[in-house]
């Protein structure tokens, strides 16, 4: 009977009351700050086609049918549609595991798409070392771009990284902050050994203190890191200013040029399943490239035919 009263009483609350209650729910478990604020995110975008102040029960399968209805009519990309129809099916299976809804909704396949990068100019601009004039603001962004593409690791990643985690002696880093929650190890190249070491007699501090910092010190939140950058990639001429990119190029770069494999992309990339890895290596196939006008029907017709000499 007391199971039936608090449901009677969870069933007044509206929609966004519930799923405050779900939010609070995901951050007792432990779920990373991110993912919390996407969800908030998302359920923000969603409220422009599902009135969140409608009493929660009152919500049918018709309403979330007519949300996503709406979202197409007013443009919104395939994939975003996917990934806040993703983000409510977490959302109403947390709900039924509550015993709050019995609805369902059925996740939407993503579309395949080309990950942009930054091309190989781009990127030699970008990483092309500043004059002895830099401030150290740009001196940390040029290390920062450099680091990425030493191990095409996440932006929030980059921020939480402190001095105690770099071991230029064993040329390693370790990763304390990633969005599974597992510390990872990362191998740091001979060429990003000597960026790091020049950096670090410049930046100095306290082990726990972050190692890219503001100019004062402090640890750069992420509006301060992404600004960075921005201004960091227009002073060089470059106009794509996404970090996300600098990830993807890392994954192009390996899988192509350096002829890296899909476990060990994994590893550095911090996945927990091969499943986005393989999404890389689908979509920046080197095998495929390699040697192909051995393969080339196109290629080998294009050949000139030897005559018979006497």
């Amino acid at each position: 009977m007391r199971s039936k009263i608090v449901f009677h009483e969870q069933s007044k609350k509206t929609f966004s009351e519930v799923f405050e209650n779900f939010i609070i729910s995901q951050t007792a478990r432990g779920i990373s700050d991110i993912t919390i604020r996407n969800y908030r995110q998302h359920l923000h975008s969603i409220s422009k086609h599902l009135d969140i102040s409608t009493p929660f029960d009152d919500i049918s399968k018709r309403h979330l049918d007519e949300m996503i209805m709406s979202m197409r009519e007013s443009g919104l990309a395939h994939n975003s549609i996917a990934t806040y129809v993703r983000m409510l099916h977490t959302f109403y299976n947390w709900c039924n595991r509550e015993e709050l809804s019995t609805l369902n909704i059925t996740n939407i396949r993503e579309k395949e798409t080309v990950k942009e990068t930054y091309s190989d100019e781009e990127l030699e601009r970008l990483l092309k070392r500043p004059g002895k004039k830099a401030d150290f603001s740009e001196f940390r962004n040029w290390v920062i771009i450099n680091f990425f593409m030493n191990c095409g690791c996440r932006a929030a990643t980059v921020r939480n990284i402190q001095n105690r985690d770099v071991f230029l002696k064993e040329r390693q880093i370790i990763f304390r902050h990633n969005k599974n929650g597992k510390i990872q190890v990362v191998p740091l190249c001979s060429r990003m050994i000597i960026i790091l070491n020049d950096y670090m007699s410049v930046r100095k501090g306290n082990p726990e203190d972050y190692l890219f910092c503001t100019q004062y010190g402090e640890k750069m939140t992420e509006s301060a890191l992404r600004t960075a950058i921005v201004r960091y990639n227009r002073s060089r001429g470059i106009e794509k200013t996404s970090l996300h990119l600098f990830r993807h190029s890392f994954a192009r770069k390996y899988l192509v040029d350096c002829g890296g494999d899909a476990f060990m992309l994994q590893r550095l990339l911090g996945h927990s399943t091969l499943n986005m890895t393989k999404h890389y290596c689908s979509i920046f196939d080197a095998d495929i490239a390699k040697n192909y006008d051995r393969l080339s029907p196109l290629e080998q017709l294009s050949k000139p035919k030897e005559t018979i000499k006497r």
